[in-house]
């Protein structure tokens, strides 16, 4: 039996010396490639068996052996097997594993966290545990076996083996365990249970240690959704997402064709504690062939959809794919499309056919949601279906369909006004016309609603109008009069000089019970939106807004009286300080100078005593 010791191609011991002399800071992935390859090569044998009768075999299976005594860690298969070219072709070289460009960007990286899982180099991996490889193959069908070895340098042996089984063996000589340089003892059982059960849970052979099956061998998403028990998925949606809760809906989806792909998802039934978090995890795990890739992979749905729990197994992606790779990847950009696009329409059919599971996804999802409102997406019809909102129509959220059909006569716009809460929006002045001519107003309370309805221009050919900017005359409602206008015209003008606060001062039609209430330019931001700026660090200068006055009102119309016939008085200055900090005031804004106002009221009251 004669044995014959090669070089390995350049590259390949290249790439070998940075894998031994490089620092990992995930070593456990050897495992992950060793029990991965041993898949394809039982699948390769199942469907060879279907070609040829003489290659088919029974219990196909992985097993795995550890001798802690002489620190060996073995992985044997019973599959297709190999031939001594197939292994000098896909051992020996580095066709399957990179290119020069490969080991130039391994050289250069800075970040040493799984640069194995990132570039590809599958097989080698084990020297970053092993001192010394020893593996037998031989291929189903033919007569005699092959065994090859090498400690990781610049050579290997390989030579003909007349007593290996069909199928291949990869023996382990392990290195000492170190710590320091995260290299573990993986001569301890519990250590492989661990990463069997991480990595290769769902690989659909059995993956055995002595008597005991490691691996589940249950894909959830591979089979039909008759097939599974919904307890099977309340398990499986618990251990994904460390949520005790069941969750509120499973969304399945399969794609076949060009590239193929299966994906099971979960909408949870309540908001995690990080949600709002920048360094919030998002909950989609990506396969490929069954095999654990990565965990949290963002690029699978985009942030507004962090919440969503689950699994896409993908067929036609590298196992070592890497997040840099994902994002540039054009079947994960597509991946990511039609995942969104599953998502959003499955909770709109919660919408229209289980409100009470719409209602509870939407309170706990919904200013999630309404965030992909803020940039280009190409889903922004599809969340604005979806979305809803609360309304003066009643104590329920109301969708944008349900408004635009109450719309009134004449009405072409949705009306809204944005605040801190409900109650603050309802009992706003700008509220009190619509309120006593019936027109329905969205109260927007969520702190997203001040961005996305500036980045959102309408719904269903409908504007979105705020009734505190810019001027809201209602359908067939008139200006006020030439004659009342011009009969306030001396008292707005000095109100313009005498309040620096405010960026001007006009009637108004908008108010039926209060003497005021501030109104932001229709080009202008909203406090609110200043305020929040300011809390993110940015800086904005103040903005003066509208102060408008209701003609009707007898503070207003005293006012105009008491300036007609002592314009000098000192006190008409007071009454319009205290008039503009009402108005600022019932809006829930703040006073730039509470003390001064306080004493100003007390003043008034005093007199009044």
């Amino acid at each position: 039996m004669s044995t014959e010791t090669l070089e390995f191609q350049a590259e390949a011991r290249q790439l070998l010396q940075l894998m031994v002399h490089s620092i990992y800071s995930n070593k456990d992935i050897f495992l992950r490639e060793l029990i991965s390859n041993a898949s394809d090569a039982l699948d390769k044998r199942r469907l060879a068996g279907l070609r040829d009768d003489r290659l088919g075999a029974e219990d196909l299976r992985i097993d795995v052996e550890v001798d802690n005594e002489a620190r060996t860690l073995t992985v044997r298969d019973n599959g297709i097997g190999m031939s001594r070219d197939d292994v000098v072709g896909l051992i020996g070289t580095i066709a399957r594993s990179g290119t020069a460009e490969t080991l130039r960007r391994l050289r250069e990286s800075k970040e040493s966290a799984e640069l194995i899982g990132q570039f590809g180099v599958g097989f080698y991996s084990v020297f970053m545990v092993a001192d010394n490889v020893v593996l037998s193959t031989r291929k189903a069908g033919e007569e005699t076996g092959v065994r090859w070895e090498s400690d990781g340098g610049g050579t290997y042996t390989i030579e003909t083996a007349e007593d290996v089984p069909e199928g291949t063996s990869v023996t382990l000589h392990l290195r000492p365990a170190d710590e320091e340089d995260a290299l573990h003892d993986y001569a301890d059982e519990r250590r492989i249970r661990e990463l069997v059960k991480r990595y290769s849970d769902f690989i659909s052979f059995p993956i055995t240690l002595g008597d005991e099956t490691l691996n589940s061998m249950k894909a959830l998403w591979a089979r039909q959704r008759s097939e599974v028990k919904d307890e099977e998925y309340r398990e499986f949606y618990r251990r994904i997402s460390h949520d005790w809760t069941d969750p509120l809906e499973i969304i399945q989806m399969r794609a076949e064709g060009t590239f193929e792909y299966e994906a099971l998802l979960f909408l949870p039934s309540r908001a995690p504690h990080d949600l709002y978090q920048r360094d919030a995890r998002h909950g989609i795990q990506l396969y490929v062939k069954r095999v654990f890739i990565l965990d949290d992979s963002r690029e699978l749905l985009p942030d507004h959809l962090r919440f969503v729990k689950g699994v896409v197994d993908a067929a036609d992606l590298s196992l070592n794919i890497s997040r840099e790779m994902l994002q540039q990847d054009r079947h994960i950009q597509l991946i990511r499309r039609r995942l969104a696009k599953k998502v959003l329409s499955t909770v709109k059919d919660l919408m229209r056919n289980d409100v009470e599971k719409y209602r509870t996804f939407w309170r706990e999802f919904g200013p999630a949601v309404k965030e992909g409102l803020l940039d280009g997406a190409e889903d922004h019809k599809a969340i604005l279906d979806i979305a809803s909102f609360a309304s003066t129509a009643g104590d329920e959220p109301v969708g944008l369909a349900d408004y635009v059909a109450r719309m009134k006569d004449g009405q072409d716009k949705i009306y809204y006004m944005t605040g801190e809460s409900r109650a603050q929006v309802e009992n706003s002045p700008h509220m009190e016309a619509f309120r006593a001519k019936g027109y329905e107003v969205l109260l927007l309370t969520d702190p997203v609603d001040e961005i996305w309805v500036e980045a959102v221009h309408d719904y269903d050919g409908k504007e979105f109008q705020s009734i505190a900017s810019g001027e809201v005359d209602l359908p067939s409602e008139e200006d006020p009069s030439p004659e009342k206008s011009g009969r306030y015209a001396s008292l707005l003008a000095w109100l313009n000089e005498t309040l620096d606060e405010v960026q001007d001062v006009r009637l108004t039609t908008r108010l039926t019970d209060s003497p005021a209430c501030l109104v932001s330019a229709a080009e202008a931001i909203t406090p609110a939106l200043e305020k929040l700026y300011r809390a993110m660090g940015q800086a904005v200068s103040p903005v003066k807004r509208i102060l408008e006055l209701n003609p009707e009102h007898p503070l207003v119309s005293g006012l105009n009286s008491a300036y007609e016939q002592r314009a000098a008085d000192p006190g008409l200055t007071e009454t319009a300080e205290l008039l503009y900090g009402c108005a600022l005031l019932a809006e829930g804004g703040d006073l730039n100078d509470p003390a001064r106002f306080a004493k100003l009221f007390t003043d008034r009251l005093v007199r009044t005593v």
